[in-house]
């Protein structure tokens, strides 16, 4: 079974997202295997490709977290699992 999800965040840059991100996702067992992060303009975009341990919290409670967390910080913050994402994604 493949555990892996996409976090993506997009908005206006500011301090503390990263750090509100990462929090949320260690709180949930989610372990970052890679991130990658721009500012372009003043908007601030990240990829965040995580493992999930689900027996920690549940995907739907996960997505909840980051979905507070995105009104709290004015952002988008989206959670895919992977294999949704690749078929969403592909040519």
């Amino acid at each position: 079974m493949n555990n892996t999800a996409i976090v993506t965040v997009l908005g206006e840059d500011r301090t503390g997202i990263v750090a509100s991100v990462s929090r949320i996702l260690a709180e949930g067992g989610a372990n970052i295997d890679d991130i990658s992060q721009s500012i372009l303009t003043g908007i601030f975009t990240m990829t965040i490709l995580v493992t999930l341990h689900e027996e920690v919290m549940p995907f739907a409670d996960l997505q909840e977290k980051l979905n507070e967390c995105a009104n709290e910080l004015g952002v988008q913050i989206n959670l895919q699992k992977s294999d949704v994402f690749r078929y969403m994604h592909r040519i």
